[in-house]
């Protein structure tokens, strides 16, 4: 159930100066506090959902509700393109901080 957090993490990530300009490794990105400082705040928000969901899959509460709602597949295709390497590093800048709100 929380595909699509894992998903619009792993996007962000792919999107952030972290990982295309520095060159680091998205798990390096989240993982080494010195790189995690410079992260987008919309990527450690996203990071902080995704979190959320899988502690909300073990959550003895919400085991007969169930977690949340089942995956979209909203971000299917962008993950598809940015796994692949199929992007202007540019462009995804642009659209990561134009999401951040700068």
């Amino acid at each position: 159930s929380c595909n699509d957090q894992k998903k619009a993490v792993a996007i962000c990530l792919q999107r952030s100066p972290c990982v295309l300009i520095e060159r680091n490794s998205p798990k390096d990105c989240l993982l080494k506090s010195e790189l995690a400082r410079d992260l987008p705040e919309l990527c450690v928000n996203q990071f902080k959902a995704f979190m959320d969901c899988k502690r909300g899959m073990i959550d003895m509460r919400k085991r007969i509700r169930g977690n949340g709602p089942l995956s979209t597949g909203k971000y299917d295709e962008t993950y598809s393109k940015l796994s692949s390497g199929d992007f202007n590093a540019e462009d995804e800048v642009l659209k990561l901080r134009k999401l951040n709100g700068k």
